[in-house]
Order: C-alpha cells, then sequence, then structure tokens
C-alpha cells in the first residue's frame, strides 16, 4: 500500500493531469463549445439584434421568455432519455440525438440569421424559440452523454472541461 506522502508531488500531479489529455475530454471540449453558442445567441444577442432593428422594447422584454426552454427542459428530457431516433438508431441514444439535434439547431440558427424581425417579427419569435427549445434538448442529452462516456473518477474533470467549453462559446458569441 502506497499513501500519497511517498509518492513524488512531481508524479502525483502528472497522474491527476493525465486524464484532461484524452480524446474524451477534448470531445467534451467541442460538445460544450456546441452548446455553449446557441444559449448566449438566444438571450444577449438577440436583445442586442432587436434593438439596433429599433423593435419596441416591450416587445424585446417578452422576448426574453425565449430563455424559458432551458428552465423548462427538465419536462420534456425524459422523453429524449426514454426513446432511441429510428433513423439514427445504430448510434445509439445518445449520439443519435446530438446528431440530430446538431443538425436542427444549425437549420434553425441559419432561418433565423435570414429573417428580418422588422418586417417579420413572428417568424423571427417562432425561430427563436424553436432555437432556444433546441439547444435546451441538447444540453440534456450532452449532460446524459457526458454521464455515459466518463468513469465517475472523472466526472468532475469532464465538467469542467465542458463548461470551460460552454464559457468559451459563450465569449466568442458574445463578440
Amino acid at each position: 500500500l502506497v499513501t500519497i506522502a511517498t509518492v513524488p508531488t512531481h508524479r502525483r500531479f502528472s497522474s491527476a493531469f493525465a486524464m484532461f489529455r484524452s480524446r474524451r475530454m477534448a470531445l467534451l471540449a467541442v460538445l460544450g463549445f456546441a452548446s455553449g453558442l446557441p444559449l448566449y445567441l438566444t438571450s444577449q444577442t438577440l436583445q442586442a439584434w432587436l434593438t439596433a432593428a429599433n423593435i419596441d422594447h416591450g416587445r424585446i422584454a417578452d422576448l426574453s421568455l425565449v430563455g424559458l426552454a432551458y428552465t423548462l427542459k427538465f419536462a420534456w428530457a425524459p422523453l429524449l432519455d426514454r426513446y432511441t431516433l429510428p433513423i439514427l438508431g445504430r448510434l445509439g441514444r445518445r449520439r443519435g440525438w446530438v446528431v440530430i439535434l446538431q443538425i436542427l439547431l444549425v437549420l434553425a440558427i441559419g432561418a433565423l440569421g435570414m429573417v428580418d424581425p422588422r418586417t417579420q417579427l413572428a417568424p423571427f419569435i417562432a425561430l427563436a424559440v424553436t432555437v432556444a427549445f433546441l439547444s435546451a434538448s441538447q444540453d440534456v442529452v450532452l449532460d446524459a452523454y457526458n454521464a455515459d462516456i466518463l468513469a465517475p473518477e472523472e466526472r468532475a474533470a469532464g465538467a469542467a472541461v465542458y463548461v470551460l467549453g460552454y464559457r468559451t462559446a459563450m465569449v466568442v458569441t458574445g463578440t
């Protein structure tokens, strides 16, 4: 039995940080980045966009309700956890949902970028709600996927890497 005190300090640090060099951690950073992009878009960026388009401040305030999807995601999370998409079934339950949600998010964000809120406010709002719903759903699936691919002793480090990617995306989106 080796106690921590007898292991040299440099070996303890190198073994503690070894898990950060795995492919899973790199994947979690990328997935965290992908998850963080739509959140900032549907909150701060959306409000700035509508302000620049001279939309009434009351309407902009109403659009803050778009963020409710992130609060209410617990309501549909069991459905995402229970069902596998038949189209992407061979990828597995989690990866199938991630793939389809990523594709739908790209399409919804692209469509949102093509709508002028000054002349098409109703479709703009519908697309913003769609992006928030898809993004919140992606958060649910990615949280479950993270728990699936990481060993229990890696989960704290994995959560840190995921949040680092998430926050990096929010900074990038904000700029």
